[in-house]
C-alpha cells in the first residue's frame, strides 16, 4: 500500500470556495491522494471538472451510493480510505450514514447534519464502526488557536470567568432584502439548510471555538434571533448569552447582514490572572492582556509557543499563514489518526463536536421561538 491515504470527495465542484479549500488543504502536507469523487449531481459538471483535475474517469461516480457500491469492489490497497462531504447541509446526514456503515472514514462540513437526532445517530454508528470521523471546524487549525489552548490549558489565565466570541459577515445583507432572491438561496430554505441559516452557519463555529479553546463545556443558552422578514423562515443575525459549567458567562455575536463585513471572527477570553484575543481576519497575532503589565503579542512559529501550535506552523516567524493552512492542519491531524500514529486531541475537531454544534443550533433556535428563555446544552 502506497503511503498517501486514498481521499474521495462528495461536492465541491466548479467555483466552489469550500472546495478549493479543502483540495488545497489534503495536498499541502502530502499525506493524501485525491482519486475520485461525485464533484457534481450534473453528470457533465461531474465528469468536466474531474477532468481539470486530471483524475482517473472511472472514479469519478454518478452519486453517493455509487461510489460506495464500487469502492468497497476494490481491494483494500485501492480503495477510498476517507471520503470529504462538501455538500449542502441536508445531504451530510444520508451520505455519512452509508459511508460510516461501509467502514469508511469521514471528513464532514459543518454543522454535522441539520438535526440533533440525525447527529445523534451517526454517532452512534461511529462508536460502532471506529472509524475516524472529523467535522470541518476550520478555525480550530490556526496555529495562535491553538496556542491560546495551551495557554488556557496551562492555568495562566487563572479561572475563566468570561468568553466573548464575534462572527460578522455581511454577505447575504443584498440577498435578504429582495424577496426572489431570498426565496431562492439555499441556504435560506429549511428543506436544504435545516432550521437555522446564520447560527447554524457561523454561530456553530463560535460555539466550537469557545469550548476549544477554553476546555470548558457550554451548558445553557439563551438566544434572540433576527429573521428581518416575516416571509424568511430562517434566522440571519442573532445574540446568544451562555453559560459555562464553571459558572463563567459569556455571549456569541452571530450575523450575517454585517454591512461591510467579510468574514470577522473575534476571539476573547478573560481569566482572573490574564486574557487572551484573537482576530482571523489577522490570524497571526495573538494578544495576551494583564492588569499592570503592558500588552503582549504573540506570533506562529517562535520557540515560545507550545508543540500542537508549532505542528501546525510551517513556515518560520514572520512568514504569514492562513485558511489554507488552517484547513491544512486539520486533514494532517486525521491523517495521523487513520495511520494510528499518535496525535494531538487538539489536531482535528471530532463527531463529538458536531453532535455539540447540532445541539446548540437546535436549542438556541428554541430559546428564541420560546420568548427568549434559557436552555439548556446535552
Amino acid at each position: 500500500m502506497g503511503s498517501k491515504i486514498k481521499l474521495g470527495i462528495l461536492g465541491g465542484g466548479g467555483d466552489s470556495l469550500i472546495g478549493v479549500l479543502h483540495r488545497v488543504a489534503s495536498n499541502m502536507f502530502d499525506q493524501y491522494e485525491i482519486v475520485g469523487g461525485v464533484f457534481n449531481p450534473n453528470w457533465e459538471e461531474n465528469i468536466g471538472f474531474a477532468k481539470k483535475l486530471d483524475l482517473p474517469l472511472s472514479r469519478i461516480y454518478a452519486d453517493f451510493e455509487s461510489l460506495i457500491s464500487e469502492e468497497i469492489k476494490l481491494p483494500d490497497n485501492e480503495r477510498m480510505q476517507v471520503v470529504s462531504i462538501l455538500t449542502p447541509n441536508f445531504l451530510h446526514f444520508p451520505m455519512a450514514k452509508k459511508l460510516l456503515e461501509n467502514g469508511f472514514n469521514i471528513i464532514c462540513e459543518k454543522p454535522l447534519t441539520t438535526t440533533y437526532e440525525e447527529a445523534l445517530e451517526l454517532q452512534k454508528i461511529q462508536e460502532l464502526t471506529k472509524t475516524v470521523f472529523a467535522v470541518t471546524y476550520t478555525y480550530t487549525g490556526y496555529p495562535m488557536v491553538r496556542q491560546m489552548r495551551k495557554i488556557i490549558a496551562s492555568g495562566q489565565l487563572g479561572k475563566i470567568h468570561k468568553v466573548d466570541v464575534q462572527y460578522y459577515q455581511g454577505w447575504i445583507n443584498p440577498i435578504i432584502h429582495d424577496a426572489e432572491k431570498r426565496a431562492s438561496t439555499w441556504r435560506l430554505q429549511p428543506d436544504k439548510s435545516g432550521i437555522s441559516c446564520c447560527i447554524g452557519d457561523i454561530g456553530t463555529h463560535a460555539f466550537d471555538m469557545i469550548e476549544f479553546v477554553t476546555g470548558l463545556k457550554i451548558s445553557k443558552v439563551l438566544a434572540d434571533l433576527n429573521y428581518l422578514y416575516d416571509d424568511n423562515l430562517m434566522d440571519i443575525d442573532g445574540t446568544v448569552l451562555i453559560r459555562c459549567g464553571n459558572g463563567a458567562k459569556g455571549v456569541i455575536r452571530a450575523s450575517q447582514i454585517a454591512t461591510g463585513e467579510e468574514n470577522s471572527i473575534i476571539v476573547k477570553v478573560y481569566g482572573e490572572k490574564a486574557g487572551l484575543k484573537w482576530e482571523q481576519e489577522n490570524p497571526n497575532y495573538l494578544y495576551k492582556l494583564e492588569d499592570g503589565e503592558p500588552l503582549k503579542v504573540l506570533k506562529p512559529g517562535n520557540v515560545y509557543n507550545s508543540d500542537l501550535s508549532l505542528d501546525g506552523s510551517k513556515l518560520p516567524p514572520g512568514h504569514p499563514e492562513g485558511i489554507f493552512d488552517a484547513m491544512g492542519n486539520i486533514y494532517k491531524g486525521v491523517a495521523r489518526a487513520i495511520k494510528g500514529e499518535p496525535y494531538d486531541s487538539g489536531e482535528f475537531p471530532t463527531i463529538t463536536d458536531g453532535v455539540r454544534g447540532m445541539n446548540f443550533i437546535e436549542q438556541a433556535v428554541a430559546s428564541n421561538a420560546e420568548g427568549n428563555v434559557w436552555k439548556e446544552i446535552d
